[in-house]
């Protein structure tokens, strides 16, 4: 078993150091961002469900159902990857955390 010691290097600090002290607010604005899109999504997709069950639009089986269709799985994959690449770019950009991100940024020619 390997132990914290021995995953220090000549320096005295972790191989594997993924955030710096400055790094800590960062992680935790994106972790509060995170969860704030999760509720309103999770609330959302009740929603909607709710009405179309209700509605008779479909029944839930035919919701839970899609839990084992490859195609939907796929396209839920896909969404979930273009999510996190524009949520992690908080981690990646530099300079005024205040202002937008590069690719919200208006274009100045």
């Amino acid at each position: 078993m390997t132990t914290f010691e021995d995953s220090l290097t000549e320096t005295g600090k972790p191989e594997l150091d993924f955030l710096g002290p400055a790094d800590a607010d960062t992680v935790a604005a994106l972790v509060m961002d995170l969860a704030a899109q999760l509720h309103v999504e999770r609330q959302r997709r009740m929603a909607l469900e709710t009405v179309l069950t209700r509605t008779g639009v479909v029944d839930r089986a035919a919701i839970e159902g899609l839990a084992d269709d490859a195609r939907f799985l796929a396209k839920a994959r896909a969404a979930l990857d273009t999510s996190l690449r524009r949520s992690l770019r908080i981690m990646t950009e530099a300079g005024d955390r205040t202002g937008p991100l590069r690719a919200e940024a208006p274009a100045v020619e």
